[in-house]
């Protein structure tokens, strides 16, 4: 008992000094980091709100709005932070996923410590709270998805409307340039 409160306490310490993050990856990108790893305790308990950003609250009170995007560029725009807070949508190629990574090992592995974790998260109001993370990703999917259909309809460019094989193609070229200078 007296390790499980010593690993409680340092988990609560070293999860109040990891800094907090920017939204620097999509919220659709589940695979666990180190600060993941380290805060699951405090996720868990719900000391750790993940807070759902402020486009996705929209689009789950308004998904079909179309005020202020009566053009193309601002259809683009729109679509743009939908891209950058969702990831890529389904009519880019999915980037490949290596197996279980460390991460999910390491969360795997700090979960399995806290005893009668679901009954936590249920008490605690962290199930609840990550229903509502989803259910935001859901309807800014889905907003995503109507608000491309708009531009295909209006005629705009990409990424207001679906990708086409010439946008594929030279959004693959742009990405793997790009790796390839970092590598180097």
């Amino acid at each position: 008992m007296r390790a499980l409160a010593s690993f409680g306490l340092l988990t609560l310490a070293l999860g109040l000094a990891v800094p907090g993050q920017a939204q620097d990856r999509p919220v659709t990108d589940q695979r666990p980091d180190a600060e993941d790893v380290v805060t699951t305790p405090l996720t868990d308990l719900n000391l750790k709100k993940g807070e759902i950003p402020g486009l996705l609250e929209r689009a789950v009170e308004r998904p079909y709005d179309l005020e202020g995007l009566g053009s193309c560029s601002a259809l683009i725009g729109e679509v743009e932070r939908f891209d950058i807070m969702l990831g890529d949508d389904f009519d880019l190629p999915a980037e490949e996923l290596g197996g279980l990574g460390a991460g999910a090992v390491g969360k795997m592995a700090v979960s399995s410590l806290i005893p009668f974790r679901g009954l936590i998260r249920e008490v605690s109001g962290a199930r609840k709270q990550q229903e509502r993370l989803e259910t935001a990703i859901r309807a800014g999917l889905a907003r995503r998805g109507f608000l491309k259909g708009i531009g295909a309809q209006r005629g705009c460019a990409y990424p207001a409307r679906p990708a086409r094989e010439a946008d594929i193609a030279r959004i693959v070229a742009q990405r793997q340039s790009e790796e390839a200078e970092r590598d180097e």
